[in-house]
């Protein structure tokens, strides 16, 4: 049994993740398992969960308990084996099943973890199930007095490659240019998608670190730091590429560098299939987090859109789409969903996007996408605090006398020409911050301003 300040130790707002052997162990996922049976249950979820695993040497043991846990309480599973999380998306929503991906995202080797969804890839959070699982977790689960359930396999890549490629036209991959592009894996699940993805598109693929490695021996897969793009890069600026592509870990996120070697701002990107969705559906809804560059609800305006604002993190943007019925929703940190893949977020699905949209242009991707840049982003900027929500405090003190104060997540704050975000991690023991102005010298100055006080 596990204690209470255990389980709120690796639990967190939409997901759960901790250290492997310390937090997450094979006995942890067991019991697990019994309590997700027993949620399914409460909830009259179908009785088969599908599960997939990144290439963490612990998943595959993990997973084995986890489904141990499902059929000693009679819940079938199907093992799908390797899989990108968005892969396990696609399997919960195309066989309607409750699902289960055993990945720590973008975390250091040393880290695994869970994230777990209802049939139809439903997110399963705090408030939508992960409290209820964590109290089940804390109480004795009655023995199942009945058939045990029993555990399949089953291979989805290539059905997984298809959908995606059926949600574009016939020939959107074909009538238009070809594209040389480098996919930096990171020895993340990429570099197992990515090979069965490209082989179907008309591009030249130059693959960086598609060896399946969990111990990450090139560079972490968190794209989202800057040091670990270098190597993509400098592969493009060396072979010319028309774009450069980045994954994490669990490849349910990706990032974009142009030809130029430069980083594409995640809500360009936004914006960019904002854009292709309102065409394809006039007047839809478009969602974008509280940190994307405010070019983004502007520009979907523009186009005769409707955005609306959500909170940072995945359950919460999913729940919006649900109830909004928006068709697309992006987060500045690399996630993006999309109403037709179950309001799942997918990494190679908004690879595809970006593909299609510069195979069919002249241009090349830093002036395809520099009309999108309006401002100046910081980026994020991630500091390690003893107390989060003390600091925190401090800066709305600081800033609530002069300018508004939101408090959606964590804190934003508004100036006339600048805005910063600043908010505690669900995952790390960081503080975020998130700035931008409409001058790199304001981009500066607001920037260092925060910072001090962070300290």
């Amino acid at each position: 049994m596990f204690t209470r300040a255990q389980l709120d130790a690796v639990i967190k707002a939409y997901d759960i993740r901790g250290l492997v052997d310390e937090q997450i162990t094979p006995e942890f996922t067991f019991l697990l398992g019994t309590a997700f049976a027993q949620y399914l249950i409460e909830e009259r979820e179908p009785a088969t969960v599908v599960v997939g695993e990144d290439m963490r040497p612990s998943s595959d043991d993990l997973a084995t308990a986890f489904t141990d846990g499902l059929n000693s309480q009679g819940i079938d599973a199907i093992r799908i084996g390797l899989a990108s999380t968005d892969m396990l998306y696609f399997a919960s929503g195309s066989l309607n099943l409750p699902g289960a991906m055993f990945t720590a995202s973008h975390n250091p080797a040393a880290y695994n973890g869970i994230k777990l969804a209802k049939s139809g890839a439903r997110p399963i959070g705090a408030e939508s199930g992960l409290l209820r699982i964590k109290d089940l977790m804390s109480r004795e689960i009655p023995m199942k007095l009945g058939p045990i359930g029993v555990t399949t396999e089953r291979e989805l890549l290539n059905d997984y490659v298809d959908f995606l490629l059926s949600l574009f036209g016939d020939d959107e991959f074909t009538a238009g240019r070809k594209l040389k592009v480098v996919v930096d894996a990171g020895n993340g699940m990429a570099g197992f998608t990515a090979p069965a993805l490209m082989s179907r598109l008309n591009v030249e693929l130059i693959p960086l670190y598609f060896e399946l490695d969990g111990n990450f021996p090139n560079h972490e897969a968190n794209p989202i730091d800057p040091k670990n793009l270098v190597d993509l890069v400098k592969a493009v600026k060396k072979e010319k590429a028309d774009i450069g592509l980045a994954f994490d870990g669990d490849a349910d996120r990706c990032f974009l560098v142009d030809e130029l070697g430069q980083l594409v701002n995640p809500s360009a990107l936004t914006s960019l299939i904002a854009i292709r969705e309102l065409k394809r559906r006039p007047g839809s809804t478009i969602i974008y987090n509280l940190i994307s560059s405010k070019a983004v609800p502007e520009i979907v305006e523009e186009h005769g859109g409707k955005s609306l604002r959500s909170r940072v993190g995945h359950s919460y943007i999913k729940k919006m789409m649900a109830e909004s019925g928006a068709v697309f929703g992006g987060e500045h940190s690399g996630h993006f969903y999309f109403s037709d893949f179950w309001r799942a977020d997918s990494g190679a699905l908004a690879a595809l996007f970006a593909i299609a949209e510069l195979s069919h242009s002249d241009l090349p991707l830093s002036e395809l996408l520099a009309p999108l840049n309006r401002y100046f982003s910081s980026g994020e900027i991630n500091t390690t605090v003893e107390d989060p929500a003390k600091s925190v405090q401090l800066i709305k003190d600081r800033f609530a006398s002069e300018f508004p104060v939101d408090e959606l997540d964590g804190i934003t704050v508004e100036g006339p020409d600048w805005w910063f975000n600043v908010r505690p991690s669900n995952t790390e023991p960081l503080l975020r911050l998130n700035v931008e102005a409409h001058t790199p010298k304001l981009l500066k100055e607001v920037q260092m301003r925060v910072l001090a006080l962070i300290g």
